[in-house]
């Protein structure tokens, strides 16, 4: 059983800011470039890389779509407290 997900995400205000985004990725942009370029999280200048995360770590709404992806899988925009946000799952172990 899967007990930890690796994910980098994106951070912006607006859906419309995460659709034209996630459009972007899906068309060839690096996930890397547009967070760094993007987000609002610091984790942007990261590539917007989170590293590993278990249950219970995260917002649930962030969560929940962590834990229901594919290794390589974006998420369309997620909503949170915090805005919303496009979620690349990197690993999962």
């Amino acid at each position: 059983m899967t007990t930890e997900v690796k994910a980098s995400h994106i951070l912006v205000k607006t859906e419309e800011e995460a659709q034209k985004l996630y459009d972007e990725i899906k068309n060839g942009k690096s996930f890397a470039e547009a967070a760094a370029e993007h987000s609002l999280c610091p984790s942007g200048y990261a590539g917007g890389d989170l590293g590993y995360f278990g249950r219970g770590m995260m917002v649930k709404p962030f969560e929940d779509a962590a834990f229901d992806m594919e290794i390589g899988e974006i998420s369309k925009p997620v909503q949170t407290q915090f805005g919303w946000h496009l979620i690349q799952l990197t690993d999962k172990k």
